[in-house]
């Protein structure tokens, strides 16, 4: 028998590879490509430590989900061999199909094509590699299978994905607020009409998962520093976007030239094989590499824009709970125009609005259910007697303004 493989995780310590498939999976080049996708993209601006992969994420949330599919069974949950290998699989191919910096190409060079919907066409390519052998896991992945609630392991408020990425995004950041006991919540876990509900005696530890997911977001994930890195990357993105319809010469290696050159939809990822070829060469590496070059683009903008997030010379960034009048921005404008003399559609690179919206717990969406000893369910917002879950199931919306530093300090 072929010795089994074991990964050495810095958050779980030794993690075992159940299935030789999951090897099979793990050593080709789609899935290889995630050691060079970071998973928090340009947070590392703010705290160097986040230079931790998807990679990383991907192996952590599959030894989560092993580790729940042999706690559910000893409660008699019925899981069969199958069953196991293919939700493993589909929980560790969940975001294969994320592009370079998170989420920066899904908002640039592809045409509103999220990560999830390009995971499901790398999937299924690797399906026919494999001879039909991810059939199950795609079926469980795109919750089509009858057994609902494995899809709620790999998708739902309270998965495997956020259970590991809680956890590791909190260790490599250092933000201890971020912690949460996944032991303890997985031992609480069992299945109920097909559903996946919590246990009455692990409601304070999925209390305390949905408080640190919500201070992860903000102090992490939506922290201002890291909206002004990635707004500018984004900006970067799409100048070279714009530049490359014009015909305008620019460096970029063989994967972007093709996203900057062609308009890519979802359709072209079913029907042309070349599109998925040259998105798993692309990652990380292809936008640095590319960004240092145009630094010296003879395009304004382009160069400008490149030479801040190179020398992390990011946008200031003013956040409020209203959006902004827009007699302020065009106050911030009007500067700009006056210290670089661009054209007005130009001046929105460096001078911009938007918002961020994020709430802990969705009540309304798809419910983390308390099984109760008398077999009752009741959702966590109306079960926890700590008022801040039923508050932190509203969303909150924050309205941001981003001015280039030099215009800021001119101003």
């Amino acid at each position: 028998m072929a010795k089994q493989k074991i990964y050495n995780d810095p958050v779980y310590g030794f993690v075992p590879i159940p299935y030789g498939i999951i090897n099979q999976l793990i050593d080709h080049p789609y899935f290889q490509r995630l050691r060079r996708i970071k998973q928090l993209g340009l947070t590392h601006y703010v705290y160097p430590g986040a230079l931790h992969t998807r990679f990383h994420h991907a192996l952590g949330a599959m030894h989560l989900m092993h580790q729940t599919i042999e706690s559910l069974r000893a409660k008699g949950v019925n899981i069969t061999h199958e069953e196991a290998e293919a939700v493993c699989i589909a929980i560790l191919l969940h975001d294969i199909g994320h592009g370079p910096f998170s989420h920066a190409l899904e908002h640039s060079i592809v045409n509103n094509i999220n990560h999830e919907t390009i995971s499901l066409r790398t999937m299924q390519a690797l399906d026919v590699a494999m001879n039909g052998r991810l059939q199950l896991a795609i079926e469980i992945f795109e919750n089509k299978y009858s057994k609902k609630f494995l899809h709620q392991l790999v998708s739902s408020q309270l998965d495997m994905d956020r259970l590991d990425y809680l956890n590791r995004d909190s260790f490599f950041t250092g933000v201890s607020e971020g912690v949460i006991s996944s032991d303890r919540i997985i031992k609480m876990l069992h299945v109920h009409n097909d559903t996946l509900v919590v246990e009455e005696k692990g409601i304070y530890s999925i209390e305390k998962f949905i408080i640190a997911r919500r201070l992860m977001y903000w102090q992490v994930y939506l922290h201002k520093t890291v909206l002004a890195a990635e707004n500018l990357l984004m900006n970067i993105l799409k100048r070279a976007k714009e530049l490359s319809e014009k015909k305008e010469q620019l460096f970029a290696t063989p994967a972007l030239q093709f996203f900057l050159h062609n308009d890519i939809s979802d359709n072209d990822f079913i029907n042309n094989p070349l599109v998925l070829q040259h998105f798993s060469s692309l990652d990380d590496y292809d936008i640095f590499t590319s960004i240092k070059v145009w630094q010296s683009h003879p395009d304004f903008v382009l160069s400008r824009l490149c030479s801040n997030l190179i020398n992390r010379n990011l946008y200031k960034i003013k956040l409020q709970k209203t959006p902004f009048e827009n007699a302020e921005v065009e106050t911030y404008k009007s500067a700009a125009n006056k210290l670089y003399g661009s054209k007005n559609a130009d001046i929105n690179y460096f001078v911009f609005t938007g918002s961020e919206e994020n709430s802990a717990y969705q009540a309304n969406d798809e419910h983390i259910l308390i099984l109760y000893k008398n077999n009752t369910l009741l959702d966590i917002a109306n079960a926890s007697d700590n008022l801040n879950i039923s508050v932190l199931s509203k969303p909150i919306v924050k309205h941001f303004l981003c001015v280039e530093r030099e215009i800021w300090s001119n101003f």
